[in-house]
């Protein structure tokens, strides 16, 4: 199958001299799958997004690389041909439904917005489709909601009303950036499984940006880790969920608590991510990697602080950067 979307050696930074974001980044997109992007904040996760859409805010700016929709080039599109693209091609999630939504608009007109941007319905036949839209995902009294400002509205039902709007056109791949972090555990599980099943309905691709390691084995094909702007470890979520090799990943594993099986004690990962203004020499993890230890392995240390670690293949579909994998260790 060929590819929906194909990042190659994305690199992003402040300005043309400035510190990097995002560094090398590379991934593919198949149509109708989910692909889960995971790491701390500051990773890079979102800027890889707004990247993609075509809104990274200045002074960021894409220094390097490729990115194609089948094949077209996003990078190479006027402004007008993304503005177009937007929603009809690529859709995106935000976080904050209450900072996504107009507040002085009703939902009902907002949603009218992207029908008649689009589409050129108005008056009843918008009004028609969007109560459609709504009650496509669940939406209690989708007739009287339509009608409401967001405030009016639960934080669940914000939610539902930006995924009605991504979803209006029917587009090929759905950005989804932490679409749940501010929502409660019951309402986040009713959110992700009503894109879900509409995903698989509908066939459209997601990518899906988390911190939540947990959530990703649940509901992702495949899983790509971020750490400083890199990717350091991607492989199918499966696989990845028993055989997981770069340190980070591991540390991700052990900051949440199991979905199934037992309670085990959560340790987390000491340190904190690198100011990428000034990025370490290297692994850019070397400076909270348990194995980078000079009294335990001095050959291993110098070559972890000098020497950046590249993607490897080490399994069907598993690639890991990391020093230590090289090594067999």
């Amino acid at each position: 199958m060929s590819a929906l979307l194909t990042v190659e050696q994305l690199t992003t930074g402040l300005g043309p001299d400035g510190p990097e974001i995002l560094s090398t980044v590379s991934l593919t997109m198949r149509a109708s799958e989910v692909l889960g992007v995971v790491g701390e904040s500051g990773s890079g996760k979102s800027m890889l997004a707004l990247s993609i859409m075509g809104l990274l805010p200045h002074p960021i700016v894409v220094r390097h690389g490729r990115m194609l929709l089948e094949d077209s080039d996003l990078l190479q599109l006027s402004g007008e041909a993304m503005r177009s693209l937007r929603g009809k091609d690529i859709a995106m999630i935000f976080q904050e439904p209450m900072t996504s939504l107009n507040p002085v608009m009703r939902v009902g007109t907002q949603i009218g917005e992207v029908l008649r941007w689009h589409l050129s319905l108005q008056g009843r036949a918008a009004r028609k489709e969007a109560i459609a839209l709504l009650r496509r995902v669940e939406m209690p009294d989708p007739e009287r909601q339509i009608d409401a400002y967001p405030h009016e509205l639960s934080g669940g039902m914000r939610q539902r009303v930006i995924i009605a709007m991504a979803l209006a056109l029917e587009p090929e791949l759905v950005i989804m950036d932490e679409p749940t972090t501010a929502l409660d555990v019951v309402v986040q599980r009713e959110i992700l499984q009503q894109v879900q099943d509409l995903q698989r309905e509908r066939g459209f691709a997601v990518l899906f940006i988390t911190h939540d390691l947990s959530l990703l084995f649940e509901f992702a094909h495949r899983v790509a880790i971020m750490y400083a702007g890199e990717i350091v470890e991607e492989g199918p979520a499966a696989h990845l969920r028993e055989s997981a090799r770069h340190p980070y990943t591991l540390g991700l594993m052990r900051s949440f608590p199991p979905l199934t099986g037992p309670i085990e004690r959560m340790t987390g990962i000491p340190g904190a991510p690198p100011n990428l203004a000034s990025p370490p020499a290297g692994c850019r993890f070397n400076p909270r990697c348990p194995h980078c230890d000079p009294a335990v392995d001095r050959e291993l240390f110098d070559l972890q602080t000098s020497v950046r670690p590249q993607l490897r293949e080490i399994a069907a579909g598993h690639t890991v950067a990391c020093h230590l994998v090289e090594r067999g260790l």
